[in-house]
C-alpha cells in the first residue's frame, strides 16, 4: 500500500542528513599561481584555481605547481603530492612524495607534515626550506634561508639556515630494518634528538640544482 506521507518523511529524513555535508563546505585556503602537468585531485591544475582544505595536489615528472596558501607559498617540483589543510586556522600540507619547498616571513602561517615530523619557521624572519620525502622513516630537509623547527611529538630540533640534514625517524626501528643498529658503517656520527624520536644527520647536497631554482623563485616570501 502507497503511504505519501512514509515516503515524505524518507526524503525529509535524507536531506537533513546531507545538510551538514552540503552547508559546511571545506575552507579556501590558497591559489595556484603557477601549473605545469600539476593536478588538483584528477584535475588538471591552472593559474588561478582555488585550492581547498582536503584537496590533493599532485605533479607529473616534469611538473610543477605553485600556490599562494595565506602568506606562505608552496611549490612541488617534479612527481611529488601533498595533501591540503588547516592547523588551528592557518594553512598546511602534508608531504607524501617527492619534493617541495615552502617559502613565508611568519613562524605560524604554515606547517608542513612529513610522516611523523612536523616542519615550521623557527622565527618570522624570512624562512625558505626545502623537504624531501625518501620514505615513511627518512626525510632530506634543508634551510636555503632562515632557520627551521622539526619536532615529533615531544621532541624538537633545529635546522640553522644553510644546513641540510637527513631526518631519521624512529631510529631503532629504521636501523633495525637496515640489518643492525648504529649508523650503518657512517663515520660521522648522527646527533641525538631529545628521546631518541629521530635523528639529524648532517649532509652535503649536490644535486641542488631544484633547491636553487626554487629559492630564486621563493626568496621573496613577503612580497606581493
Amino acid at each position: 500500500m502507497f503511504r505519501p506521507r512514509a515516503v515524505v518523511a524518507v526524503v525529509v529524513s535524507y536531506a537533513l542528513f546531507l545538510m551538514p555535508i552540503h552547508g559546511s563546505p571545506a575552507p579556501a585556503i590558497g591559489t595556484v599561481t603557477f601549473a605545469s602537468n600539476a593536478h588538483i585531485g584528477i584535475t588538471a591544475a591552472s593559474v588561478g584555481s582555488t585550492v581547498f582544505a582536503g584537496d590533493h595536489l599532485s605533479t607529473e615528472a616534469l611538473g610543477s605547481i605553485q600556490l599562494r596558501v595565506g602568506a606562505a607559498r608552496l611549490l612541488l617540483s617534479g612527481a611529488s603530492s601533498v595533501g591540503l589543510s588547516e592547523d588551528q586556522g592557518s594553512p598546511s600540507a602534508t608531504l607524501l612524495s617527492g619534493t617541495v619547498v615552502f617559502s613565508t616571513a611568519s613562524a605560524k602561517a604554515f606547517v608542513l607534515h612529513a610522516s611523523t615530523a612536523n616542519i615550521r619557521p623557527k622565527t618570522d624572519e624570512p624562512t625558505v626550506a626545502q623537504v624531501t620525502y625518501v620514505n615513511d622513516k627518512e626525510l632530506r630537509v634543508r634551510s636555503n634561508r632562515g632557520a627551521l623547527t622539526i619536532t615529533v611529538e615531544d621532541q624538537t630540533e633545529s635546522v640553522p639556515e644553510g644546513m641540510a640534514y637527513r631526518v631519521i625517524l624512529d631510529p631503532d626501528s629504521y636501523y633495525a630494518a637496515q640489518g643492525g643498529g648504529g649508523s650503518g658503517g657512517h663515520q660521522q656520527q648522527p646527533h641525538k634528538a631529545g628521546r631518541n624520536r629521530f635523528l639529524l644527520i648532517a649532509i652535503i647536497i649536490t644535486g641542488v640544482a631544484t633547491g636553487i631554482a626554487l629559492y630564486e623563485a621563493l626568496q621573496s616570501p613577503d612580497a606581493p
